[in-house]
């Protein structure tokens, strides 16, 4: 049913249901959970040595809607600068595939879905989850697709450290990768903000310990919680240009309204979020961008031994979130693994945001790096010189 759901609505979001009872999925932390559900969409067609596929892996608050490539009045999607013909990841040569994550609330199976033990929403009893536990649920899918190796995974900020666990799990089934913005493991000042954020959630009201749905949402402290985020994904450069200490007419109702343009902004982004995310995935994904830990008590010279995928890995100046020295952490342990490993640090003032904004650069950098990445026939050419043939048929 999957199958001819998939093929009637190509580049539209599916759904695809694996680990069934008895045949659950096993955890990290021994917990099963099953049946799971994940949402994805795909763009591009897959060639017929099935060489040619992507993984597209989204950061926290993503989903699988990363195009809106071939689908009449749909919303942007979250990376529709980089993805399509003639771009960085150009539709006409590869088959892009992207799901949103086990946890998640776009479609995949997460807290807000129905727990069939209970006939209700998991809530707070949805398991522990780690984004090995993602990795993992993503490579269900891919079999489901019939693509036995990935040509790349890509993927910035939590999407980064998918592309760092499939090569650690699954390092025979990908040719190449690009991490962005990203970490081998969470820094305590990482873990901090991301207690803050979570701690505004538990502290609303309307959590009822997890348990809210059929009832008014924790807004207010999911909404908190996004500002704070959003504040980690700018820099002081961006900030300052974007607002300054612009101010906005005030009322009279209260001393402490919002005035200043950036509390505007702030406010806006923070509606906003709520209207589109639950608040449980929040605090599951971020535990899980927390446990993550590439390194798994391995030295750094052998976290990365036995793969042989070519790497790209990305950063920005203006990062203060995940700062360059982290992405220079993970090219050291590609190097001490003797992966082809290129380093590129992008000059930009945009702050972590950066891999969503900085367009031009990324397109460069990613279309010329997977232009170098062998397709696995000993014939660079093979997936450009297919890709020519379908255009003149």
């Amino acid at each position: 049913m999957v199958d001819q759901a998939h093929s009637i609505l190509q580049n539209m979001t599916s759904y695809f249901t694996f680990a069934n009872p008895p045949n659950e999925l096993t955890l990290e932390s021994g917990e099963t959970i099953g049946p799971i559900t994940l949402a994805f969409e795909t763009y591009g067609d897959l060639n017929s040595s099935k060489s040619n596929a992507i993984l597209v892996l989204h950061a926290l608050s993503g989903d699988a809607h990363a195009s809106s490539l071939g689908v009449p009045n749909a919303n942007p999607g979250w990376w529709d600068t980089i993805i399509g013909p003639g771009k960085a990841i150009d539709t006409e040569k590869y088959y892009v595939i992207c799901s949103n994550v086990l946890g998640g609330c776009r479609g995949s199976t997460g807290p807000s879905s129905i727990n069939p033990k209970t006939g209700k929403p998991y809530g707070s009893e949805f398991p522990i989850i780690t984004i090995h536990d993602m990795v993992n649920a993503q490579r269900f899918l891919i079999d489901h697709l019939g693509v036995e190796k990935l040509f790349s995974v890509v993927g910035g900020s939590m999407g980064g450290m998918q592309v760092l666990q499939w090569m650690v799990s699954y390092p025979e089934r990908i040719r190449s990768g690009i991490p962005i913005a990203t970490t081998m493991k969470h820094s305590p000042q990482q873990i901090a903000l991301d207690e803050v954020g979570r701690q505004s959630i538990i502290a609303d009201p309307n959590w009822m310990g997890g348990n809210y749905y059929g009832h008014a949402l924790p807004a207010k402290g999911l909404a908190v919680a996004r500002m704070v985020g959003h504040i980690t994904y700018m820099s002081d450069v961006s900030m300052n240009e974007k607002f300054g200490r612009r101010i906005r007419k005030a009322s009279k109702e209260s001393k402490f309204e919002p005035v200043f343009e950036v509390e505007k902004y702030l406010e806006y982004r923070g509606d906003d979020f709520v209207k589109r995310f639950d608040a449980n995935s929040y605090l599951y994904i971020t535990k899980a961008m927390d446990y993550f830990d590439i390194l798994d008590s391995k030295s750094i010279d052998d976290v990365f031994k036995g793969v042989r995928a070519k790497v790209m890995v990305i950063a920005f100046k203006s990062d203060w979130l995940y700062p360059a020295y982290q992405s220079k952490e993970i090219v050291r342990a590609c190097k001490l693994a003797g992966l082809e490993t290129t380093y590129v640090e992008v000059n930009s003032s945009y702050g972590h945001d950066a891999f969503l904004l900085r367009v031009d650069e990324e397109t460069h950098l990613i279309r010329h790096f997977l232009n170098s990445v062998p397709d696995g026939n000993n014939a660079k050419g093979t997936l450009v010189n297919e890709a020519r043939a379908q255009n003149n048929r």
